[in-house]
């Protein structure tokens, strides 16, 4: 009610001033009806390279504007304890390895070879001894004394045959376990030497050589080469329109005056809390031959194009259905398709008709 009675003033004043309003005809054109974007461009597959480990800077093997590939080194972080750790474990792993351990297996199996010819000695002075028993030849604590002595000798190669198991099995075990841990301190080492993950040029290089360094600030930015995307900020009340394949005509700062056409590529689909807005990619269909990251840019994402369309200024309509000609007569209208200065009339009006355009 209270807008139908502010409609009703508004066009009371209009009507009884008209001869003070300035009166249009609506034209006919092209309209475009867009979201407003702003941005910065970034290079595809741009990424900031962090160390893994704290240090110094002992070797800047990059600088900027560099081409890098991917495992290319960007730079050295130097310290002692990776490398009194590697050698450690590279002793260690000698010590262990099998070779070094032959002379032990051979010693077990030497034991193992003396216990199993005395047991197959025993075995056939028992099996004498046993036949000559039946014959009734000889003594019962003959018999005995050899059935004792080819059971202990048995017993004696089967422990030394289980100790020679265990004993490779243990050595096997330790040079196992001692090359993985050569393997883990390489590793280890390796995080001090920080590369490269992807094919492009280093654009910005933050530290210097002497510098100390941890885990929490970039070292470096790099990304493609030739490559980029647009990084744009969409508000929360448009992003429900935006879907990916839309145009996008692009205007950079660092070239005025000139249109760039794009395409919407990914709409990241969680809000930032604190701007209200989404990030929303899009890639160039016509890209500058010159571009760098964090150049900004403004953008308007195209969600509909009519030609032909019959439009008026946007501030001739009132509460987005009324307008008035110039004779005075309020008339209804539906509308179409807007941008930030002028809306298509569907139906209501035609070009013909002269509308009053309010003052500022």
């Amino acid at each position: 009610m209270k807008n139908f009675i502010a409609s009703l003033l508004t066009l009371t004043l209009l009507t009884s001033c008209n001869k003070a309003q300035k009166s249009i005809k609506p034209v006919v054109s092209d309209v475009s009806e867009s979201i407003y974007a702003s941005g910065i461009i970034k290079s595809k597959n741009q990424y900031e390279a962090f160390s893994t480990v704290n240090g110094i800077v002992d070797t800047l093997f990059v600088t900027e504007g560099s081409q890098v590939r991917v495992g290319t080194p960007l730079l050295f972080i130097s310290s002692d304890v990776p490398r009194l750790s590697e050698e450690n474990a590279r002793l260690a792993a000698d010590y262990a390895d099998l070779n070094s351990n032959q002379g032990k297996l051979k010693d077990a199996q030497l034991s193992l070879e003396m216990a199993r010819k005395k047991m197959n000695n025993d075995s056939l002075m028992y099996v004498r001894q046993k036949n000559l028993w039946r014959q009734q030849i000889g003594s019962k604590v003959e018999f005995e004394q050899r059935e004792l002595g080819y059971q202990n000798s048995k017993d004696s190669y089967l422990a030394a045959l289980a100790r020679y198991g265990d004993l490779k099995k243990q050595l096997n075990y330790n040079a196992a376990q001692s090359k993985k841990n050569l393997s883990i301190s390489k590793h280890i080492a390796g995080d001090y030497l920080v590369k490269s993950r992807v094919n492009g040029t280093v654009y910005q290089i933050n530290v210097e050589k002497g510098e100390m360094v941890g885990m929490q600030a970039p070292l470096a930015v790099i990304g493609d080469a030739n490559n980029f995307i647009l990084e744009m900020e969409v508000d929360e009340y448009d992003i429900l329109k935006v879907r990916k394949d839309l145009p996008v005509q692009v205007s950079l700062d660092s070239y005025k005056g000139t249109s760039f056409e794009a395409r919407v590529t990914k709409i990241n689909p969680i809000m930032d809390s604190r701007s209200r807005t989404f990030i929303v990619e899009a890639e160039f269909v016509n890209a500058p031959k010159i571009l760098y990251p964090n150049i900004s840019f403004e953008a308007n994402i195209v969600l509909a194009t009519k030609r032909n369309a019959l439009l008026i200024p946007r501030n001739c309509v009132i509460n987005d259905s009324l307008v008035v000609k110039a004779n005075g007569d309020t008339v209804r209208v539906k509308t179409g398709l807007r941008d930030y200065k002028k809306i298509e009339v569907l139906s209501g009006i035609t070009a013909e008709d002269e509308l009053i355009l309010p003052q500022k």
